[in-house]
């Protein structure tokens, strides 16, 4: 008997060290924009009749209802807030705003005083929402959770806070390249502004590492390996983009208002009038193509490095957004065409583009694992909900 078929090989025999399988976990969005639209109106409406306070109890039904429709591998998302906290976050950043506002319109002299307060609590503001949000969601039953710290807020809203400490401190009121004030005005808000430009990238990597690193579900926390050139990159190409649109945003409106010119000449319009129709067209163009166009490019190239440098012990992600400039671009078409009624199914269309491009690969069973590390932090989201500052104010 030829028994060398029943002898296992050593290609066939399990390797001990192999690495487990991934389980794709699968994300799907299932808002429809009919649904939405009715409680949008409903929102709206009482939000209007109330005089903005219940603002916080329309963002509880919103943030609900995409929840409930949020699907990762089969399981909705939960929502536990309490319209309480909420209100009370709401409420005291009306507050601190109310008083910057008043401060800068009455008191000139108060101004810059009230504007230091709203930034020393902004970034404490910024990581309650964080803390209350994430506290306040579950999947499976499992609560998620933010760890960033304190300091880490603080720092990583640096790039932000640099340009205006140090032109407020070094820069005295009045003085410039110019002997007229407002002028200098002028250009030390221009300086601030090409300051605050360059180091958005820089921002923006150090609060994607504070959020991406503070993140936590059970067992697991996320971790993130995000280089600062790659955003630079990136920041760049939409640079670019912009330069290229500009141009294009000049020729358009020359183009059409050559038409209004040649229409002039025959008595179609006047001629002043074609000159002013240059500038809004001029204006309206580069509106269109930086909120339309520019915005969710840049959008989805930071989504994608992003999440797709992520990672848990157990969990990988990746997103491949494509398309979402043509659908913007699409979404505000619709949006002026239906005097802002198409605005309930354009956030449900780019919700589900976004949400959709996102894969999560999990080394181990969800089950196995819901089961096996529930209990160990049950108790600490109850924790993060209870603080005063854990409550969501609307950032």
């Amino acid at each position: 008997m030829n028994t060398a078929a029943a002898v296992p090989t050593t290609a066939d025999q399990p390797t001990p060290n192999a690495e487990p399988v991934a389980r794709v976990l699968e994300v799907r969005f299932t808002g429809s924009g009919s649904e939405y639209f009715r409680i949008w109106a409903i929102n709206l409406l009482l939000i209007l009749l109330s005089c903005g306070l219940y603002l916080p109890f329309a963002k509880i039904r919103r943030i609900r209802y995409l929840y409930a429709n949020t699907l990762i591998d089969g399981e909705a998302l939960a929502f536990h807030g309490d319209a309480g906290k909420m209100f009370r976050g709401f409420v005291l950043l009306a507050v601190l705003m109310l008083a910057y506002t008043l401060a800068g319109e009455f008191a000139p002299a108060a101004a810059l005083p009230a504007f230091v307060l709203l930034c020393v609590v902004w970034p404490a503001l910024w990581r309650a929402s964080m803390q209350f949000r994430l506290g306040n969601t579950s999947w499976r039953g499992l609560r998620f959770g933010f760890e960033g710290s304190l300091t880490g807020a603080y720092l990583a809203h640096l790039p932000v806070y640099i340009p205006m400490a140090v032109l407020t401190a070094l820069v005295p009121d009045g003085q410039g390249p110019s002997s007229d004030p407002g002028v200098n005005s002028q250009f030390w808000f221009a300086v601030t502004l090409a300051l605050l430009c360059l180091m958005a990238p820089w921002s923006t990597v150090l609060l994607k590492r504070y959020q991406h690193r503070g993140y936590r579900v059970a067992g697991e926390r996320s971790e993130i390996v995000l280089r600062t050139r790659s955003v630079y990159f990136i920041g760049f190409k939409t640079v670019m983009a912009g330069v290229a649109m500009f141009l294009l945003a000049i020729v358009a409106a020359a183009i059409v208002t050559g038409c209004l010119l040649v229409l002039a000449h025959f008595g179609g319009v006047e001629a002043k009038s074609a000159r002013s129709y240059f500038g809004l067209a001029c204006v309206g163009l580069l509106y269109l193509f930086g909120a339309g166009g520019l915005l969710p490019y840049y959008a989805a190239r930071i989504q994608n490095l992003v999440w797709g440098n992520t990672r848990s012990a157990s969990l990988r992600f990746h997103s491949e957004l494509t398309g979402l400039t043509r659908l913007n671009l699409r979404n505000w078409l619709l949006i002026v065409l239906t005097l802002g009624l198409y605005r309930p199914f354009a956030a449900m269309a780019t919700t589900r583009l976004r949400l959709q491009a996102v894969r999560i690969a999990s080394s181990t069973d969800p089950a196995t694992w819901t089961a096996s590390r529930a209990g160990r932090h049950a108790d600490a989201s109850g924790d993060v909900a209870g603080d005063f500052f854990g409550m969501d104010v609307g950032l």
